[in-house]
This record gives C-alpha cells, structure tokens and sequence, in this order.
C-alpha cells in the first residue's frame, strides 16, 4: 500500500497547491493514506478549527503538527473533539492525542504517530521514551506505523530514525522546511528522510518574506512575520508498504512546482 505525506503545510500558498493537486496524487499513485503537517497552515503560524476542516474535505485523512499547533488559541478545544488532527504526543499534560489508528483506503488498519524534538525546542518529555511507550501499547495487529518526527536538528531526527528502525514503516522529519536527499530505507525496513521540506512559497526564508527576514539579521530587531506568497511548490514523500508485515518496500520524494 501507498502512503502520502505532504511536508509542512504554509499559509493560503501551501493550501491552495495541496488543493490543485492532492486528487492527482492520490489517484495517480494509488495513495491508500494521506497525512499531511499542517502546524503552519494558518498564515505560517498555526492552524485554526476551519482550516483544519478545509484540509480534511480536500482529501487529507490525519493531520500532523509540532510546536505551533499551540499558536491559535480556538484549536485547544478543537483538538480534544478531532481525533484526526495531532499533536506532538510526548507533551506531557496538553490537550488533544498525539497518535491515532485509522482505516485507510485499502481497509488496512495504520498508526500515525506525532513527536517533537527537544534539542533547541521548547521543553517536553523524552521522545525516545514516549515513542516506546505508544509502541509498547499499540495492538501488535496493527503493522502499519508511520511517525512525523518534527525536530530542529538533523542528528536528533536521524537518531530517531535508526531507533525505531523494524518497529515502524516510517519515520519522516518535519519543521526545518527544507527536503533533505536523504531518503532511503534503513536496514530493518524502515523507510526514512531527516526533512520532507515545506509545502509553500519558496521565494521566501522558510516560508516568511525575505526581506523582513534579512531586516532581522542585519538589525537584530524584532520584526513582525508574514508569509510570502511567491513560488509555491509541495513537498511529499510517498511510502510503499507491504501491509501483512509492516516493512516499507520503497521510499520517494514528490515534489510540485505550482508556478
């Protein structure tokens, strides 16, 4: 079976190309799950209840997250009665669930799986640990694992990765916004990439204006972000797994340039 991630979704660029395109891919690669983060896709900061909604009716089955999912207030409550948006699940009291099994497509029963980084972001509970802990309380039956590790740095990410190498179909980096050409599957099949890259404006510094970016860096001043709306692109990757034993049989990048 095919699974479809689509990396960080940002602002109205990164909505609209998952809207051009998202049925094509889907139809076009026989995609039985798709998962996209969508931490960013209100404005670059956050995610709003209706946002969350016009993503699920274009087509997206689980949305993931990280550090921004607490940015807009309204998505506390939101999150405690969606079960299909997710939160990073190693925070340790916070609202909402960082894990879910869904029915894809096929009717295969899959687990996707939301973590955070600690190194250089903000304070939560061990990863490795938490990652354990869902595993060891997942129904055995379920072999389908996939898991969005949203970090900042590539060797916390990697780490993970060679972790939870043959405990999980697999392990997919979010949060730097930039594709890394890493992918591959590792040894005890396990299909990895450190970053899946943004899906959003890339005339841009990860998604924000250039200039008010290189302002901020040349001044040190505090400067109020906005998204860029020039050159989209989707960034994806696709898993192939073989759902009676849960090992990925190929991993590859998918990428759109929407101009």
């Amino acid at each position: 079976m095919n699974i479809l991630f689509i990396g960080d979704i940002f602002a109205s660029p990164g909505r609209r190309i998952v809207a051009d395109h998202l049925q094509d891919i889907v139809e076009s690669n026989a995609i039985a799950l798709s998962i996209a983060n969508a931490e960013n896709a209100a404005g670059g900061f956050g995610i709003t209840p209706s946002i969350a909604e016009e993503l699920f009716s274009l087509g997206l089955d689980v949305l993931t997250s990280g550090n921004h999912i607490w940015d807009k207030r309204d998505i506390y409550d939101y999150l405690a009665r969606q079960p299909r948006l997710l939160r990073p699940a190693n925070y340790p009291d916070a609202p909402g669930a960082g894990s879910i099994v869904t029915r894809a497509r096929n009717g295969v029963e899959c687990a996707v799986m939301n973590l955070q980084g600690r190194t250089y972001m903000p304070a939560t509970d061990c990863p490795f640990r938490k990652a354990d802990q869902m595993l060891d309380e997942l129904d055995p039956a379920v072999k389908v694992r996939f898991v969005d590790f949203h970090a900042e740095v590539t060797s916390e990410k990697i780490a993970m990765g060679w972790y939870l190498d043959g405990r999980v179909s697999a392990v997919v980096g979010t949060h730097t916004h930039v594709p890394t050409a890493d992918t591959r599957i590792l040894p005890g099949g396990t299909a990895y990439q450190t970053d899946c890259g943004m899906t959003g404006p890339y005339h841009s510094v990860i998604g924000v204006e250039t200039e008010i970016v290189i302002h901020r860096f040349l001044t040190g001043l505090p400067v109020r972000m906005e998204a860029s709306k020039q050159a989209p692109e989707l960034h994806a990757v696709i898993v192939d797994v073989d759902e009676a034993t849960g090992r990925a049989r190929a991993i590859r990048r998918h990428a759109i340039n929407g101009d």
